[in-house]
């Protein structure tokens, strides 16, 4: 099957076509003809299989041409990342025609969004604090939406946006289209989509709770104390015989420990930085940015980042905190085999992490193989210079963890830890 065969007009052809894409993905296939059909849709899709192109590809034909001043489809997005890639895609899907499209998120000034409101908007891409703020002060209307799209709901109701999101649909008109995407299915999914949508298709591309198939996924057993010398060790020879590693995203549970895992990766020559939810728009996007530029090789995240980062060819994600949600996990891992490519998930276990990786073992209902721990060495860790452009990476310390295959110290990685270093 050929975009082409989807029944979409020749100007989002065109578009899809100079974004080098000809063969769509299941959940394009299935989605794009739903929801051309005018019904309620129902998607479950891992992240990476393309679904928002599933899903702005058709609404922007259904859009037609530009009327009006009031946004005539709502797309709702768990985090400003998310929003700010949907937002992205609709105006390149759309370049050929006339429709506008605007993104509306916390964390920013709010008077630059009201002004690009009142030029005009047919496709709104929204957080849902800033949509209730804007709503609230009078600065937007949502009397014209015809299309009401909740993406990631699972996530959204894991930050706790379930009450916002019951504030929002009773705003909007009450004749329209719902569409809901959503990587897994609970009971509290299931129930949100029995009171929002009305006879819905169902389009599940994926088995619940699966992985992606061209994820190689490893595990390391290692005390907590010695993560991030082995995570420098992975960094300057790889994690089997792939050779160094120029680029990882790598996750935390914490905000704390992203800013102090990214200022160790810089005292010991790799360049670093931290995005979660207390830095500001302009430094995750400018983070961001520099990750995707290659100017930094570790980009450290906690979980707001799992969803909504669209990095294209990612080598390798780095569990160095497992999640204490095992779907978590299955987001994290697929920001890595996007599009196509092929990618690999590595996982730092501690000891006391050993029930968090049954659960998401059990979760998966694949297991994640243990890789025997290399011999690593403990590494003094400077203060990050100044000017990161000539930082070197310091000189190893002789003590190194790992032992013979099959014993105790090979096995979990066990030797006298150095305590200077933490």
């Amino acid at each position: 099957m050929q975009f082409s065969d989807l029944g979409l007009t020749p100007d989002l052809l065109r578009a899809v076509a100079e974004k080098g894409y000809d063969t769509p993905t299941p959940v394009q296939s299935k989605a794009i003809p739903a929801v051309l059909a005018g019904g309620d849709v129902l998607a479950g899709a891992q992240t990476g299989t393309g679904k928002t192109a599933g899903f702005v590809l058709p609404l922007l034909q259904k859009l037609g041409a530009a009327v009006g001043r009031s946004p005539r489809v709502l797309v709702l997005s768990p985090t400003r990342e998310l929003a700010a890639q949907i937002g992205e895609n609709a105006r390149t899907y759309g370049r050929y025609t006339n429709l506008r499209t605007q993104v509306i998120f916390g964390g920013v000034s709010e008077r630059p969004q009201i002004d690009a409101l009142r030029n005009g908007c047919d496709l709104l891409i929204a957080t849902p604090g800033r949509l209730l703020d804007l709503v609230g002060q009078g600065a937007l209307d949502l009397a014209a939406v015809r299309h009401f799209v909740l993406d990631e709901a699972d996530r959204m109701l894991d930050m706790g946006f379930i009450h916002d999101i019951r504030r929002i649909v009773k705003i909007l008109p009450v004749q329209r289209q719902n569409l809901m995407f959503s990587a897994t299915y609970s009971q509290d999914i299931r129930d949100l989509a029995a009171r929002m949508l009305r006879n819905p298709v169902e389009i599940e591309v994926a088995p619940r709770n699966s992985t992606a198939e061209r994820v190689a996924q490893v595990a390391f057993r290692v005390p907590k104390e010695s993560k991030r010398h082995l995570l420098v060790h992975l960094f300057r020879n790889g994690a089997t015989d792939e050779g160094p590693w120029y680029q990882a995203l790598i996750f935390t549970r914490t905000k704390h420990g992203a800013n102090r895992l990214a200022q160790q990766l810089e005292g010991a020559g790799i360049r670093s930085a931290a995005i979660h939810g207390n830095k500001s728009q302009a430094a995750r996007v400018r983070a961001l940015a520099d990750f995707k530029a290659g100017r930094i090789a570790a980009l450290v995240a906690t979980d707001v980042a799992s969803r909504g980062l669209d990095i294209k060819e990612l080598p390798q994600v780095v569990n160095y905190e497992l999640p204490n949600v095992p779907e978590d996990y299955v987001h994290r891992i697929g920001r890595t085999a996007r599009a196509g490519s092929t990618g690999r998930a590595v996982s730092l276990v501690s000891n006391d992490e050993a029930g968090l990786l049954r659960d998401i073992e059990r979760t998966m209902r694949q297991t994640v193989p243990i890789t025997p721990l290399p011999a690593f060495e403990i590494v003094e860790v400077s203060r990050p210079s100044a000017s990161p452009a000539n930082r070197a990476a310091p000189a190893p310390r002789p003590a190194r963890h790992g032992g013979r295959p099959g014993s105790r110290s090979h096995r979990f990685g066990r030797s006298r830890p150095n305590r200077n270093a933490s």
